[in-house]
């Protein structure tokens, strides 16, 4: 175990790759062309560091046509690097945010909402009683969530894990992750209640986002 832990570290440790893999944690793959460029290599160079990525087993890659597109290889990377963000923002008696306003206010962690809008969310649901401190959803959550589209009986029969705290690393407290998390993440894109940026993890509310937020949450968009 010791040496599978150094082995990822020192894979995420250069500079160069850690830029590649926050970059996909939008969710969306990208070429060997477009991670070079975001981590300011070579072609050549960029090839060599994405292979070592996915000998740690960090990213995957997936062929169509002449094109080879990276992403991370599963959710559990993401849950990293989200919390390797935390560690990289330093302890302090006092949390001052300085993350860049529109990722600070609403973004994907990889399948689920993060940020201001994440926690809002997060402590709603909480708030409301829909879903109990060790993260079960009671019958009148699991209505109201199938009121806005939720398929929580598919969360339930999902493999993954099927809610948890996430740890927020632009607020420090949690958002709702697991398949739960992403479940009501892919209803708010899916309803146009969030859209999200072509080339980054940012996500825009929209009008009806903010109707529906305060309806159904009590929520201010």
């Amino acid at each position: 175990m010791d040496a599978a832990v150094s082995e990822i570290a020192a894979a995420i440790g250069d500079a160069s790759r850690a830029r590649m893999l926050y970059c996909l944690m939008d969710g969306h793959a990208r070429t060997s062309t477009e991670l070079a460029i975001v981590a300011e290599v070579s072609a050549s160079t960029a090839s060599v560091h994405l292979n070592r990525l996915k000998s740690a087993r960090l990213v995957k890659v997936f062929a169509q046509g002449k094109h080879r597109y990276y992403s991370l290889e599963n959710r559990h990377v993401a849950a990293a690097l989200e919390a390797l963000s935390v560690l990289a923002g330093g302890a302090a008696k006092r949390f001052v945010p300085n993350t860049p306003s529109r990722l600070r206010a609403a973004r994907t962690c990889y399948d689920h909402a993060a940020g201001t809008l994440g926690v809002a969310l997060h402590d709603r649901m909480h708030e409301m009683g829909w879903v109990s401190n060790t993260y079960e959803i009671n019958p009148g959550g699991e209505k109201a969530l199938a009121a806005l589209g939720v398929d929580v009986g598919a969360a339930k029969a999902s493999r993954r894990r099927f809610a948890y705290a996430c740890l927020d690393w632009s607020e420090r407290r949690p958002h709702l992750g697991g398949a739960l998390g992403a479940a009501v993440s892919g209803v708010l894109l899916k309803r146009k209640c969030v859209v999200q940026d072509l080339d980054s993890r940012a996500l825009s509310m929209t009008a009806t986002g903010r109707r529906e937020m305060k309806a159904r949450f009590g929520v201010e968009g």
